[in-house]
């Protein structure tokens, strides 16, 4: 996630027209951000059979091909301290974004980026394009 590769073979997930994103409909969401989404890019090469294999895209993923995919922040934990010693405070389910003041004291999971300049497109017309584009 961190350099943009392919969540199967660690190639560029980079292409002509963007860098391609699949989502589950549990794997992104909406928020005045924009598009955020944990989930790392796909290859070209691989994005039929990450759409056919993950289960968390269940067969009919979301395609998003960004031309710009920004860190925005991360998931994770956030820890604190008390008379006793450190302690777990949160475990939001919303990402918490770099800016955040609490960013210090959070412990990370996932990396998250923020979908920008993209366009939702089918899995038949990314590859088609891409085809075309080549």
């Amino acid at each position: 996630m961190q350099t943009l590769t392919c969540q199967v073979c660690t190639g560029p997930a980079h292409t002509p027209l963007g860098v391609i994103f699949l989502a589950g409909p549990r794997d992104h969401e909406a928020s005045p951000a924009g598009i955020l989404t944990n989930q790392p890019p796909v290859c070209r090469r691989h994005t039929r059979a990450a759409a056919r294999l993950c289960p968390h895209l269940e067969d009919n993923p979301t395609v998003f091909l960004a031309r710009s995919a920004p860190l925005y922040g991360v998931h994770g934990t956030l820890y604190g301290r008390d008379e006793v010693g450190v302690k777990v405070i949160a475990q939001p389910d919303a990402p918490l974004p770099y800016s955040h003041p609490n960013i210090g004291a959070f412990l990370a999971s996932q990396l998250v980026r923020r979908l920008q300049s993209f366009r939702v497109v089918g899995l038949d017309e990314l590859l088609n394009d891409l085809a075309t584009a080549s």
